[in-house]
């Protein structure tokens, strides 16, 4: 990731950054110039053409991580990333239709390092793992926290489990309309109420395990998207949104100028993010497990947690299954 000064928290729809693409299809004009510019003095034997894919694969290969990934992920150039891309600021669609916020400048920063693309293709949050087992993808890194019941496929989000490489921390918050009008504080305050949460999420795991210690239950709304959880509770419709912190407090900020919503409550069960990988795949496990401690060891992965105000989910070490 090219270093970037500190920029105001933007809304969802913020300024798009240049994106990885768009930079590899500049170098890639660049290098198609320069071989025409070759083949224009002269140099048109077979063995130009070799030496121009060797320097190719030579460039890759500089990359300090790059060695580390599967074969079939070098000669690829590209890690196929599933994701459901309505989550800022962890991850969202900016302006131009492409992939921002904190999942996404974290992955450029870790292609940097192994010396691939890692493309990000929008999904269902609770079919990312079935997609990444079936081959649809070669890794999930959606804000997924990293629990046992995922590792062994046993939630239904899960199915075929999965590794999880932990690169962030956050728990659960309550999201209420501004100026708390039904005086939510806690969980036990849920009660009797309205709440919205997103489908196959933590967030849902929680509300549901409330209703059962009420004595007056939830009225559950559990939506396929988060935004739509956020819309309900806008609309009012629900009275309260358990989604993860940090995008608790992004709509805090943003929505509306600020001046839609507010986070009560402290932090709830804070546990990793974790980027899934299948269990049959430990090499590319291992290599981005090797490409987030790297990423915080070279300074990019605070540059990019400051860039998203989102310094309160910062790790100091990259770990396998610590869920």
């Amino acid at each position: 990731m090219t270093a970037r000064t500190t920029r105001p928290l933007p809304t969802v729809g913020g300024a798009p950054r240049p994106s990885a693409r768009r930079r590899l299809a500049v170098a890639g004009a660049l290098a198609v110039a320069g071989s025409l510019l070759l083949t224009a003095c002269g140099d048109q034997t077979d063995g130009a053409g070799a030496g121009d894919g060797g320097t190719k694969a030579q460039k890759k290969s500089q990359a300090p991580l790059f060695d580390k990934l599967p074969k079939d992920i070098q000669e690829a150039g590209v890690i196929k990333v599933g994701s459901d891309i309505a989550y800022a600021p962890i991850e969202f669609m900016n302006e131009k239709g492409e992939p921002d916020g904190v999942d996404p400048d974290l992955a450029e920063a870790m292609g940097k390092v192994l010396g691939v693309e890692l493309k990000f293709e929008n999904g269902t949050f609770d079919q990312l793992v079935l997609g990444m087992n079936s081959g649809r993808y070669d890794i999930v890194m959606s804000a997924m926290t990293d629990t046992k019941e995922r590792q062994k496929g046993e939630s239904e989000d899960a199915e075929g489990g999965a590794d999880f490489v932990d690169y962030f921390k956050a728990g659960s918050a309550i999201l209420v309309k501004k100026g708390n009008p039904e005086k939510i504080e806690t969980l036990e305050d849920l009660c009797g109420r309205t709440v919205a949460a997103q489908r196959g999420t933590a967030n849902e795991t929680l509300v549901k395990k409330q209703d059962k210690e009420c004595d007056e239950g939830i009225d559950e709304f559990i939506a396929d998207k988060d935004t739509d959880s956020i819309t309900q509770l806008q609309n009012g419709r629900a009275d309260a949104v358990v989604t993860d912190f940090p995008v608790a407090l992004y709509n805090e900020l943003t929505a509306g100028g600020g001046k839609l919503f507010e986070v009560v409550g402290e932090q709830i069960d804070a546990a990793p993010y974790g980027i899934a990988v299948s269990k049959k795949d430990t090499q590319l496990r291992d290599a981005l497990k090797e490409a987030v401690q790297a990423i915080i060891d070279n300074g990019e992965y605070a540059k990019v947690l400051k860039e998203w105000k989102a310094e309160a989910g910062a790790i100091e070490e990259a770990t396998v299954n610590a869920g």
